[in-house]
């Protein structure tokens, strides 16, 4: 059984419950044989903006910060990493995209774990095979495309 220790540090009164949160950072680690041990911490504008700035040296909060573990050679741990959530911004991205609040945050957060596993889109290529992953395991919560032009619930 994975652990994911959620942090809720924003007030947003439009986050979804830990459970709802684990089930989807738990869809996207389906293929993963071993326990995995991850950290969601949902935030403020000001704090992912600190650390967008800080680690990635870009201007403004974002929707998604990922933050890899990488476990010290002869060191037994499964700890994937953390992924860094910014509640207003994903429920301004929802409402200006057209989507439900809570497909937006399943995208997200499935997308987020997808890059703790090593999932990238830096290239066309990755891009591609991240997008497609993510499509799939969305798919499985019925949710349509995030990336459709025509995307409906």
């Amino acid at each position: 059984m994975n652990i994911i220790d959620i942090q809720r540090i924003s007030c947003d009164t439009h986050v979804p419950e830990n459970t709802q949160i684990e089930q989807w950072a738990n869809v996207a680690l389906h293929e993963v044989s071993e326990c995995i041990e991850m950290v969601i911490r949902i935030v403020d504008e000001d704090e992912s903006a600190q650390l967008n700035e800080t680690y990635r040296h870009k201007f403004g909060a974002t929707n998604v910060l990922s933050f890899p573990f990488d476990v010290p050679e002869g060191i037994e741990l499964n700890l994937l990493g953390d992924l860094v959530i910014c509640a207003p911004v994903l429920a301004r991205e929802a409402q200006e995209q057209h989507k439900t609040l809570m497909a937006h945050w399943a995208h997200i957060i499935i997308h987020g774990t997808l890059h703790l596993l090593g999932y990238d889109h830096i290239d066309d290529t990755d891009a591609q095979k991240m997008e497609e992953k993510e499509i799939a395991l969305l798919k499985t919560l019925s949710i349509s495309n995030p990336y459709d032009d025509n995307f409906t619930l």
